[in-house]
């Protein structure tokens, strides 16, 4: 019979996540530059290892029109058949609920597409954290042969063909239709599809009644099981990597690791950072199913058993993994208040 565990501290699994990050940060593992995008877990600075989402940042309205309008855009496709919303629908999650994504031509993606929502609060952009900035982020999509497959001389070739975006980019930019004026115009968009005031934030600001009695067990059991050790901050994710299989070895039971499944490796070519991936944010993650980097778990409830067993080390009851789902649920924030 499922049983609820008694009260647990964090734990050799939760401690054992925190002193990964410590090792994942100093200089044999992380080299470089990467030393300094790995930032010590939020908590530090906070009685909570959860952080309210802010209030989307004051943005020239004229350039967020004209990155909604880029966004939706068509033609930034080879054949006209795949935009930026395509793959991240802001009436859905801002993902496409797919396990990967379709790109021109029908051509299969090789990872399961993150949402754009809350974006702008990742210290770094893609599973594998190989994009610095937003702006970064939009060369993959453009250039890729699984996505849009265009390349930015012919995409600038079709934006300059058409006077309203002639006229809009030299309204903005004094160099016209250029790439780094098309990702800057999409990317200050992007910066607006921050989701606040989800019910788990008002509670954070101290309103009790804003989340149940069983979703503040959930929440309690999320943070002594160690799961806030990895997942914490505003995005309650979003600014650390960590292995997929933390504890026991994932690809020993799902195939051997190889191409995107390889993460971080993929970028920096350091045999210490295969299978590593930048910790999802978990905000409004009730909507953005399937989940993980291969879009191999179907479902919430699925998704928080993996982790438990693969990057935690232990096997949760129904009644566990129920509540700590309850808990996921009040992360969804205000998606309909997004353009």
């Amino acid at each position: 019979m499922d049983q609820l565990r008694g009260p647990t501290p964090i734990g050799r699994a939760g401690w054992l996540c925190v002193l990964l990050q410590l090792t994942a940060m100093m200089p044999g593992v992380q080299a470089g530059t990467d030393a300094a995008e790995m930032p010590a877990a939020t908590a530090a600075a906070s009685e909570e290892p959860l952080l309210p989402v802010p209030e989307p940042p004051l943005q020239d309205a004229r350039k967020v029109a004209l990155g909604h309008q880029l966004f939706h855009e068509p033609r930034l496709s080879r054949d006209n058949s795949v935009m930026c919303a395509s793959c991240h629908n802001l009436a859905s999650g801002g993902d496409d609920d797919r396990r990967v994504s379709a790109g021109v031509g029908g051509a299969a993606g090789v990872v399961n597409a993150p949402t754009v929502l809350n974006s702008s609060l990742n210290f770094r952009q893609f599973w594998d954290g190989r994009a610095a900035t937003l702006e970064d982020q939009i060369d993959g999509p453009i250039e890729s042969a699984h996505e849009m497959a265009i390349g930015w001389p012919e995409a600038v070739r079709r934006l300059e063909a058409i006077d309203g975006y002639r006229q809009s980019f030299a309204e903005l930019y004094a160099d016209g239709i250029r790439p780094e004026n098309v990702k800057d115009a999409i990317a200050t968009f992007e910066r607006t599809l921050v989701t606040p005031d989800s019910r788990f934030d008002r509670y954070l600001r101290g309103d009790a009644a804003a989340i149940t009695d069983d979703e503040r067990r959930g929440y309690e059991l999320f943070k002594s099981l160690g799961c806030a050790s990895c997942h914490q901050g505003a995005a309650v994710g979003g600014n650390m990597y960590e292995r997929m299989g933390t504890v026991r070895d994932y690809f020993k039971d799902h195939g051997p690791a190889a191409g995107p499944d390889l993460g971080r490796y993929n970028v920096t070519g350091n045999a210490l950072h295969k299978s590593y991936f930048k910790v999802p944010g978990l905000r409004n993650v009730e909507l953005t199913a399937p989940y993980f980097h291969n879009g191999s778990a179907a479902t919430l409830d699925e998704a928080v058993r993996v982790m438990g067993h693969y990057n935690l080390g232990v096997e949760l009851a129904s009644a566990e993994v129920d509540l700590i789902v309850k808990f996921l649920r009040t992360l969804t924030g205000s998606v309909e208040a997004t353009p």
